[in-house]
């Protein structure tokens, strides 16, 4: 029982036998100041995130289009499962609103069938642009303020969000058929042959063909891939090949990507890739095209997805190394400075 109470696993020194120096403080400032570097650079090391990328196949989405879901499918597309919002975004400035026409997948607005297939909220909507959008759309702010006033009223802006099925598609902003066919058929006979009032109806593009220079402001599919950029933003496609006709081609590839980042739940987004190119006016006759000038969008969904996933070092690892640099540091020092003052008492001892 004296045995067991005399022991003691942890041995202190007695105070008599430590002595205190100025090489002694150096040596434990010096301990000091390297654990606390150590353990800054380790909290540093902590807090970086470590990003880690993995492919595998796309969801498949069901088509109701061929009665091959079955009821929950069905019931699944209905209810919006399986769509995205797509938000579009684009200024006209020499088009006015009422020469504009869009369209999604041959649904247009001047048919009445898109306006059947997205109704309100999710829809586009036609007006005249801001100040800032026409500012921005023709790329000239040296013009006074009050001249581009009364110029905006020529121009036409295009936005709004619909959804879309997660399959390929295409979208469309351009100049109405009917709009078309009273511009060349006025530049081509120096009349209105199309069949209506000439008297109620004004040549909005006062003999000449319609110049479609547009502006992208946005153009997203679902939600934004936040470490990425959207190339569909801030495009400017002018039309200078004299006619001011010509068609934007914008081909855009649709990567499906989660999103995970620590501490958050996971988010479906989509990056895009994009590729585009002007069609030129004698090319789309060559070809006997049934486009009309304008912004063509082209979209389709990749079959492969991307998982983006961020994530830290296990907390646990993190203090495990802590503990080790601290008590790592002090033991060296002591080792080191234990040697040190051992061999300049062994030399002090010879030389005396």
């Amino acid at each position: 029982m004296v045995l067991r109470s005399s022991f003691d696993a942890f041995a202190k020194p007695i105070d008599s036998v430590r002595e205190r120096s100025v090489s002694g403080g150096f040596i434990t400032l010096l301990a000091s100041a390297t654990a606390a570097i150590l353990l800054i650079s380790q909290l540093f090391i902590y807090l970086q995130v470590q990003t880690r990328h993995s492919m595998h196949l796309a969801h498949s989405v069901p088509s109701i289009l061929f009665n091959n879901g079955g009821a929950a499918a069905r019931k699944l597309v209905l209810n919006g499962q399986y769509h995205i919002p797509l938000k579009l975004h684009v200024t006209f400035p020499h088009l006015q609103c009422n020469s504009l026409d869009y369209a999604h997948d041959g649904n247009d607005s001047s048919s009445g069938k898109f306006e059947h297939y997205h109704s309100k909220p999710y829809t586009f909507t036609k007006r005249m642009p801001t100040l800032e959008e026409y500012k921005t759309a023709v790329g000239n702010t040296r013009v006074k303020t009050s001249e581009l006033q009364k110029q905006r009223r020529e121009g036409c802006t295009v936005s709004g969000t619909i959804h879309i099925p997660r399959v390929g598609g295409t979208l469309s902003v351009s100049v109405s058929p009917d709009a078309w066919r009273r511009a060349t058929s006025v530049l081509a006979f120096g009349m209105d042959l199309t069949g209506g009032n000439t008297k109620d109806v004004v040549d909005p593009f006062h003999g000449r063909l319609p110049n479609v220079t547009h502006y992208v402001h946005d153009v997203t599919f679902g939600a934004p891939f936040p470490p990425g950029t959207n190339p569909l933003q801030g495009a400017h496609h002018v039309m200078d090949n004299g006619s001011g006709v010509a068609l934007a081609n914008v081909a855009v590839k649709l990567v499906p990507t989660t999103y995970k980042r620590t501490f958050h739940s996971e988010r479906e987004t989509y990056q895009a890739s994009v590729s585009r190119h002007i069609v030129e006016p004698a090319t789309l006759a060559a070809q006997r095209s049934m486009l009309l000038p304008g912004l063509m969008i082209t979209y389709d969904f990749t079959p492969l997805a991307v998982r983006h996933v961020e994530k830290r070092e296990n907390v646990f690892v993190f203090l495990s190394s802590l503990v080790g640099i601290v008590g790592g540091v002090f033991v060296t020092v002591g080792l080191v400075s234990g040697c040190l003052v051992n061999s300049a008492q062994a030399v002090a001892k010879k030389m005396d």
